[in-house]
């Protein structure tokens, strides 16, 4: 116990940010982007920053995560809808008029490449339905701009190799929007775990919720309208006939043409947690295999809803990962606020389970040290969500190492692809990481390799 006791306090979380990126380095086939920019103008130097993606979700992060920002101007906004990309750039510009913050007029695009090509834009950050995230990354690395990139990764692994060629060829930043790290209790749960306060790990439970509370609805056609690209939209995704249901976010959520589901949209905050904390534990050759049920068919919908799979690595490492249904059947007993998400590691002196809005241990001096946090009257923790653009800005302006590098984002997405992998194909499935494919698989392979529709392509 006084050796317990005694580790607690040695724990530091002064160089969190050193340590985790020392410890983290880079993937077998995917190079690391962690080198410095030696090229960035300077600390006092305002970032120009465009947004690509301005629905619900990228409107609220610029608003809340790059608008507050006095060291970043907002100068130019893009979507296929033009209310959407129209009134971002209304309220940036008016924002500025009333707060008297000197910026160029911000524009609207409907044509991220043109945004793209600006040479005033420093940085982008992507927030488009799925299918585009990985292809307009690439399109802006290419341009020599930094990344924000919205989670998950994409369809195609092979996509991923060409963004990290890209990355490192053009010398630019990439910042993964998996904004639990910059949580305070999950960074003292990392300096715990990879400080051996639970011991080896042995073992890691993940979970994350499968779908919406929402109907699949049948899609029939009806003409675009006419302030609304769908050619655009649908990019390198198949061309399919146009209803107003097929362009929600659950659309692009559920609908396999655009994304594998919750499997990745959600489950990238929780296996990123695992990613994070054992990367050198999880970036080998690994078994999976699993069950899982599809959205009912008839609808748009049809990716899968609930999953219970099971990943062996070649080290021993066990990881089982499973929607939020499943989790509160037994997963879940050990934990008072039962969250539908989080990542739970099992070690040989106790475990630690960290979630979005809570933390547990059942070691009592460590459960102490977890929960020494603000709390909301419901007893979840009170964490700062937006973070996320002011630690893009300072990755850029070289104040501190990547804090969500790409390398570690595709360990995480290929988990959920070959989870998505297992179900489909109703076997056990071997990803290789150094050859970057399934092992002795053609037809698994081909479920990790998406053709683009011209002219939406690399």
């Amino acid at each position: 116990m006084e050796n317990k006791k005694t580790l607690l306090k040695e724990i530091s979380r002064r160089d969190f940010v050193m340590r985790s990126a020392k410890g983290l380095l880079g993937a077998a086939v995917l190079p690391t982007v962690l080198g410095s920019c030696s090229n960035w103008k300077g600390a006092n130097d305002r970032v120009v920053v465009g947004h690509i993606g301005v629905g619900s979700r990228g409107y609220g992060e610029l608003m809340s995560y790059f608008l507050p920002l006095k060291e970043v101007m907002n100068r130019a906004v893009c979507d296929t809808f033009k209310d959407r990309r129209e009134f971002a750039a209304q309220k940036i510009n008016q924002f500025y008029k009333e707060t008297n913050f000197t910026s160029d007029k911000c524009i609207s695009f409907l044509d991220m490449d043109e945004l793209i090509a600006r040479k005033d834009i420093d940085a982008v950050h992507i927030v488009t339905p799925d299918h585009w995230h990985v292809l307009a990354a690439i399109k802006a690395a290419r341009a020599g701009k930094h990344v924000m990139l919205a989670k998950p990764l994409g369809l195609s692994y092979a996509q991923n190799v060409v963004l990290a060629k890209e990355l490192k060829e053009n010398n630019v930043k990439f910042h993964y929007g998996t904004q639990q790290r910059s949580f305070e209790h999950m960074q003292l749960g990392y300096d715990l775990i990879r400080s051996g306060a639970i011991g080896e790990i042995s073992h890691v439970d993940v979970w994350a919720p499968g779908k919406n509370d929402v109907p699949s609805p049948v899609c029939n056609e009806v003409p675009v309208p006419a302030d609304f690209d769908f050619d655009r939209w649908s990019g390198p995704a198949p061309l399919h006939p146009y209803c107003p249901d097929r362009v929600t976010n659950n659309s692009s959520w559920f609908t396999n043409d655009y994304s594998i589901g919750f499997l990745a949209g959600w489950g990238a905050h929780p296996l990123d947690i695992l990613v994070w904390i054992l990367k050198e534990k999880v970036n080998g050759t690994y078994s999976c295999q699993g069950n899982g049920d599809f959205w009912p068919a008839g609808g748009l919908y049809n990716n899968i809803l609930s999953w219970d799979v099971n990943c062996n690595y070649e080290n021993g490492l066990e990881v089982h990962f499973v929607s939020s249904d499943v989790a509160a059947k037994d997963m879940l007993n050990h934990r008072t606020i039962k969250e539908s998400n989080g990542t739970t590691f099992y070690g040989t002196k106790g475990w630690i389970s960290l979630s979005r809005s809570s933390v547990q241990s059942n070691i009592p001096e460590i459960d102490h040290k977890l929960n020494n946090f603000v709390r909301n009257k419901n007893g979840t923790i009170n964490s700062e969500n937006n973070m996320m653009g002011r630690r893009f800005i300072s990755v850029i302006q070289e104040k501190e190492p990547e804090l969500c590098p790409l390398d570690e984002a595709v360990i995480s997405d290929t988990i959920s692809h070959m989870g998505d992998i297992a179900i489909r194909t109703g076997r056990k499935v071997t990803w290789n990481p150094k050859s970057g494919e399934v092992v002795g698989d053609l037809e698994a392979n081909k479920l990790y390799h998406r053709e683009m529709r011209a002219p939406f392509t690399t």
